[in-house]
């Protein structure tokens, strides 16, 4: 979790009120962050993940404040309209989105610049995945010249003066001479073409996700006016990311502005600050909760959490991202009713604890995976189609989808681990090797026979990029595996599209196929952008073995 350091003077100020460090210690602690330090000068916090809202002093005082019942209920936000566009074409598919608006009247000061700084920085790192996901961009508007438009060159054509740097330097040498350059490098490797944002001039403003030009990009204390962009690769996040910065700044004097964002295929306003609604069953509150709230209740405490309440419905704001269920709308109504006010109560039933075996099953495959000196993994049920299927050289089939997915990446749930596997590799290619890895964990697949229409099943996989990554060490790992699970098994040579032709066996237990073994196919290297020789093994389990 990310810790801010915050200046106390200015957090008091923002709220609004003067207030004892007895108080603020016990407001904070309740909030739903963990207080490391509160001194004279500075107070020091770790922000959950779920509140990246809460990462600068005006986002983390704006809770504070709503929570103190200082300056309680929605906070909503004005924004004008700039009468220009960013026009965003010919992009790279790794980093197909973008987001702009831009702020005006700020009074920027040392304090401040640091705190849009930490926020810049902190939102890149959580939010954003470390900027896997995305990254975001502030520009002293002054320096440029509108319309601007978001575009991709031929990394042999990108030359300008990264930030902070004396010389003029190219695409490639950014990536090796400057020390942002070089710790981001690996998100662009293997890309043909790198996306900028120019102006009208033609002036390269920046190169996302790696570093603004030192000459238009470099924002100062005397910066009245900035430009601010969001690009990557989930627009959703983006626009998240987008919302918290720019209210943020709308909190330390400034304007908002937006501006029209054209994708040839559609266009929108950006940004969007409207809150979004949601339906709360004040019964459903009620029961999860154990108390008895009325509508003027649920208004008063929501309030508290910066949150509105009108007609049963919640007006979430735009900077909150952790709001996606009612459930936590619930979560924030306990957090403002205060868990030190519900009453202990002891459960009329008493049950006892048991690991089950499956549990316990998967735990001896982790033992002896983790002797072999291989590394854990654990990733999302959620994947993407074409790395299931077209990635690893099969048919688009036994693979369940979901619908109104709200990342149109992400649409598919996992039939197979390995493909998991392969990339977490193809993003640690600047890692040293032999990188060994293995998971544990449910597959879902299409079952007609059951009521939901899918079946949950055990996996297993290994596998082992190296330049020595040969089939006889990969055999020997499932062996041991299978041994030490007192399972009879068979192996035999096989093919399977995934792996290469006579480097490929076949799993069988009780006669009947439960996965493969091999080399993987150098066109499934080539697709993930892997430089070295893997070896693999998925195998699946069922009740019969475990029980």
């Amino acid at each position: 979790m990310p810790t801010i350091t915050l200046d106390k003077k200015k957090v008091l100020k923002l709220i609004g009120k003067k207030v004892s460090d007895e108080l603020l210690k016990d407001r904070i602690s309740m909030l739903g962050t963990d207080l490391e330090k509160l001194d004279e000068n500075e107070i020091t916090v770790e922000i959950f993940p779920n509140r990246p809202d809460m990462l600068s002093e005006e986002g983390f005082s704006r809770a504070l404040s709503a929570f103190m019942e200082i300056k309680p209920g929605f906070r909503k936000y004005s924004v004008k309209k700039e009468k220009s566009k960013v026009t965003v074409n010919n992009l790279p598919k790794e980093w197909p989105y973008a987001v702009c608006a831009i702020v005006r009247n700020l009074e920027l000061d040392d304090g401040k610049l640091r705190s849009v700084i930490q926020l810049q920085e902190k939102l890149a790192v959580t939010l954003l995945r470390n900027r896997k996901k995305g990254g975001l961009g502030i520009y002293p508007l002054d320096k440029i010249e509108l319309p601007i438009t978001f575009t991709s060159y031929k990394k042999e054509k990108i030359k300008f003066r990264p930030l902070e740097h004396e010389e003029m330097l190219t695409a490639d040498e950014i990536l090796i001479k400057h020390p942002t350059g070089r710790e981001y490098a690996h998100i662009v490797k293997g890309w043909k073409r790198f996306p900028v944002f120019t102006d009208a001039k033609g002036t390269i403003m920046s190169m996302p996700p790696i570093i603004n030009s030192h000459d238009v990009g470099k924002v100062t204390e005397a910066t009245k006016n900035v430009f601010v962009e969001g690009t990557g690769t989930d627009l959703n996040t983006l626009k998240i990311a987008m919302n918290i910065m720019l209210t943020t700044l709308a909190d330390t004097g400034g304007t908002i502005y937006s501006l029209e964002m054209d994708y040839k295929t559609r266009k929108f306003p950006c940004p969007d600050l409207d809150p979004r609604k949601m339906k709360l069953d004040k019964s459903y509150a009620n029961k999860l909760l154990g108390i008895e709230l009325k509508d003027t209740d649920i208004k008063k405490l929501l309030s508290k959490m910066g949150i509105g309440f009108e007609k049963g419905h919640a007006l979430i704001p735009a900077y909150r991202a952790d709001i996606l269920h009612p459930i936590d709308l619930v979560e924030d109504i306990a957090i403002a009713y205060g868990y030190e006010n519900f009453a202990e109560k002891i459960p009329k039933i008493s049950t006892i604890g048991e690991e089950s075996k499956e549990a316990i099953f998967a735990k001896k495959i982790s033992d002896t995976a983790v002797g072999f000196s291989l590394l854990e993994c654990l990733s999302y049920h959620l994947a993407s189609k074409k790395h299931l299927a077209g990635f690893m050289r099969k048919k688009d089939e036994n693979i369940i989808t979901t619908t109104n997915a709200v990342n149109i990446e992400y649409t598919a749930l996992r039939n197979a681990l390995l493909p998991g596997l392969l990339k977490i590799l193809s993003e640690n290619t600047h890692n040293e090797y032999p990188q060994r890895l293995f998971e544990v964990g449910k597959v879902i697949k299409p079952d007609k026979t059951s009521e939901t229409n899918s079946c949950e099943t055990l996996s297993c996989s290994v596998i082992i990029a190296d330049i020595k990554a040969e089939f006889t060490e990969i055999k020997a790992i499932l062996e041991s595996i299978l041994n030490s699970l007192a399972i009879a098994y068979t192996i035999k040579e096989a093919s399977h599209p995934s792996y290469i032709d006579g480097r490929c066996a076949q799993i069988l237990i009780n006669q009947k196929p439960r996965g493969f073994l091999g080399e993987i196919h150098p066109q499934i290297l080539n697709n993930f952008n892997l430089e070295v020789p893997v070896s693999a093994f998925e195998i699946e389990f069922n009740e019969t073995d475990y029980a």
